[in-house]
């Protein structure tokens, strides 16, 4: 009886912690064969792990017996390609270790680039970006115009997912002209990646000719199994076009076709968007059913993107037409959830994407709904608790109201005078060494990081540390580091520390920005939203904006 490949490499796992295990479990026979006998083998029973396993193994022992570094980076590349998911970074590890005893560029280079993939694979996209940027430093010494362009790709990819989709195109174009020529695969998935930026800037009508292109390409080259990712494509795009029956059927013909294990992010995007097409010709209760399938992939897969976070404000209005208070509930924890994931995962996008229900008025939204449905169960017990509640905190507030003020007052004083203090001397941050960083790379991001405080680029909405990584051409790890080590503080405190030291100044030197409002103040800031302002003011002062103008005014009188 057969088993799956995953299975049995878990099996041999257990089994092979060591060279030494490893070496029990190969047959010695298989050592004498030559790599491409082993490499023949691999190919020809990829579907069957009984047989396959063996040749697997005995190819990496070679290897390494061997000490042939080149060699042992094909071993680990030819395990991790057929082992689950949550094992793949392992051998990424291994092969970045043998390429960097080989001290070769293009080894390293490469290593590092298919160990980016895995990350972006697992929805890691700073870590990706970080080993894409540690491929292209290596493979960028070498003449491999294959690894160049397959990394050029990589990083269009990123590019794409950031929204930098003018950039991302670019890069797209000039790996269509390479591996046109070179590469009939990586060629048909630049095409397709190309057709998908065209669709996000608005360019429907060239993201359709890319489409065609793509599929009279896939018919020439005889890769008939590329059709469906064009044809996905386009469904979506006639969405755009408000051809609506058009894209329904575009996209239901696809699902069917494409392996919900491998392709589970297509077919949700695509739910999603058979899904929207109902809700545009005003036929909800169909559009409902796919949408759940776009929150079963989340609940299952873990998968969301910053679009299919629609999914969830459409189910919220479609219950509240219904009134089902439950549902309506369930679906605003699903949203808060999902929001939750994008801005761990992403929050320059957070930044960008349009949101109908802003984070403050779910909640309010939520508890009004619990306490309504609580209400009418309880309503007794609620009236009693909320008189208690009320009373108690009215008693409590009385008690505190002095020391409180007082309190204030000191802190207000506190941070006029520090204020001050930094107007009139401010000095040079001591100098410092990272031990894992080339002196010569700190000094680069430092530099970068006085120029970006000397233009006050920290107001910009859109300074995340994903942005900044990219623009300062480095990675995450190595700006964190300097930046901590620069003025103790993780990036975010960085961040919002500055914005709040530049609105203090500017309050204490301008009359005309003490009337603003506290939500204009945030904006003035670059905060995306009024209560991240407030707690940032507060942590940075300890007080509270309104009571920092109050008092402020009253100096100024």
């Amino acid at each position: 009886m057969k088993c799956t490949l995953p299975v049995l490499l878990f099996l041999f796992l257990v089994h092979s912690l060591n060279a030494q295990k490893i070496s029990k479990s190969v047959p010695d026979s298989l050592l004498f064969k030559t790599y491409t006998y082993l490499d023949d083998r691999i190919y020809e029973y990829k579907n069957d792990s009984l047989k396959a396993a063996p040749y697997l193994f005995a190819y990496l022992k070679k290897a390494r017996k061997e000490k042939n570094y080149e060699e042992t980076v094909n071993a680990y590349q030819n395990i991790l390609h057929q082992s689950p998911m949550n094992l793949r970074l392992k051998y990424a590890d291994s092969m970045v270790f043998a390429a960097e005893k080989s001290k070769s560029d293009e080894l390293i280079g490469s290593a590092n680039l298919s160990k980016g993939i895995v990350y972006y694979s697992q929805k890691n996209y700073v870590k990706a970006y970080d080993y894409y940027i540690k491929a292209n430093e290596s493979i960028s010494k070498t003449e491999n115009d294959y690894l160049i362009y397959k990394t050029k790709y990589h990083i269009a990819q990123i590019k794409y997912y950031l929204g930098f989709y003018d950039e991302a195109i670019s890069l797209f174009n000039e790996c269509l002209a390479y591996f046109k020529k070179n590469q009939a695969r990586p060629y048909l998935n630049s095409l397709h990646s190309l057709s998908v930026c065209y669709n996000k800037v608005g360019d429907y009508s060239r993201c359709s000719q890319t489409n065609t292109l793509g599929l009279a390409e896939c018919e020439r080259l005889k890769i008939p199994e590329m059709e469906l990712f064009f044809k996905h494509s386009e469904g979506i795009n006639q969405f755009f076009l408000n051809n609506y029956h058009t894209s329904i059927q575009m996209l239901q013909e696809v699902i069917p076709q494409l392996n919900s294990m491998t392709e589970f992010a297509n077919v949700s995007i695509a739910n999603f968007y058979i899904g929207k097409n109902y809700w545009k010709l005003q036929l909800p209760a169909k559009a409902v059913p796919y949408f759940k399938k776009v929150e079963k992939a989340f609940i299952e897969k873990g998968y969301i993107r910053p679009d299919l976070r629609e999914v969830f404000e459409l189910m919220i209005k479609y219950y509240k037409k219904e009134n089902n208070l439950k549902s309506q509930l369930y679906y605003m924890d699903q949203l808060l959830k999902a929001d939750s994931v994008l801005t761990d995962a992403n929050t320059y996008l957070m930044g960008k994407i349009h949101k109908q229900y802003d984070t403050k008025e779910i909640l309010l939204e939520k508890e009004k709904i619990q306490q309504q449905l609580v209400k009418e169960k309880y309503y007794d017990v609620i009236l009693i608790s909320v008189v208690v509640v009320l009373f108690s905190a009215v008693i409590y507030g009385t008690y505190n109201h002095f020391e409180t003020k007082k309190r204030n007052k000191a802190k207000f004083d506190l941070l006029l005078e520090k204020n001050e203090k930094s107007n009139i001397q401010k000095q040079s941050p001591d100098k410092f060494e990272i031990t894992d960083i080339s002196h010569e790379t700190v000094q680069q991001i430092i530099r970068h990081l006085e120029k970006f405080e000397r233009d006050k680029k920290f107001l910009h909405k859109e300074a995340t540390l994903a942005t900044l990584t990219v623009r300062f051409n480095t990675n995450s790890k190595y700006l964190s580091k300097v930046i901590y080590h620069r003025s103790g503080k993780r990036f975010a405190d960085y961040i919002n520390d500055l914005k709040i030291d530049y609105l203090v100044e500017l309050l204490r030197n301008t009359s005309l920005h003490r009337n603003y409002s506290i939500g204009s103040l945030a904006e003035e800031a670059g905060f995306t939203s009024t209560p991240r302002f407030t707690n940032a003011f507060h942590s940075r002062t300890g007080i509270s904006v309104s009571y920092f103008l109050k008092e402020l005014k009253k100096e100024n009188s």
